[in-house]
């Protein structure tokens, strides 16, 4: 196995769990029940630690525009969900994120920074929105969305950090193995699709 993508593999391998299992998140409520919300399923984590990567694969400004663009839409999507609005597709949309993010990197594809934020802001609503809506009903919305906001930016940092960490490696086998990550990401996505 490739050193460079060994702790995204035990990240992976220890909070694995069933896809798309968001049938509640426990019985406990505000900041500790929406931190643990983005933890609980490997369709969000997936997705999360693969807008770190994309943003260390595309580098300068990336590094902080698309997780800022992820989380700022996140919270819109969390209050939409919150306030009982429904979005449609929202499962959907939390795998093709996955699907897309992935595939990105694994092409090596550069955006411009408007395009990128745009990518990474409007699947962000769906994830928001699957947190918001499963929020208990006792929780503090303030509370709660500070939670799952920490956890996002975690997963985020994990993703930039193993990004550039197989950057600095060497140039070439760097952007080989985030492009390989991505593909990884990607054909993740694809399986929590079909099964």
């Amino acid at each position: 196995m490739n050193r460079s993508l060994l702790p995204l593999s035990l990240l992976l391998t220890a909070v694995a769990s069933p896809a798309l299992a968001h049938t509640g998140v426990g019985g406990g409520a505000g900041f500790a029940t929406g931190f643990g919300h983005p933890l609980g399923g490997l369709d969000h984590i997936l997705a999360m630690v693969a807008v770190g990567f994309l943003a260390a694969q595309m580098g300068g400004r990336m590094l902080w525009a698309l997780p800022l663009a992820f989380l700022g839409m996140m919270v819109v999507g969390g209050a939409v969900g919150m306030a009982g609005i429904g979005v449609p597709f929202v499962e959907l949309g939390i795998v093709g994120s996955i699907i897309v993010f992935g595939a990105v990197i694994a092409f090596g594809r550069t955006l411009p920074l408007g395009a990128a934020v745009v990518l990474v802001g409007a699947f962000a609503i769906f994830h928001g929105h699957a947190h918001g809506t499963e929020m208990p009903a006792d929780a503090s919305g303030f509370a709660y969305g500070a939670g799952f906001l920490l956890a996002t930016a975690i997963l985020h940092a994990i993703g930039i950090g193993i990004g550039v960490a197989a950057q600095m490696t060497s140039a070439a086998f760097g952007k080989t193995a985030v492009r390989a990550g991505g593909g990884a990401i990607a054909l993740a996505g694809v399986a929590l699709l079909v099964l």
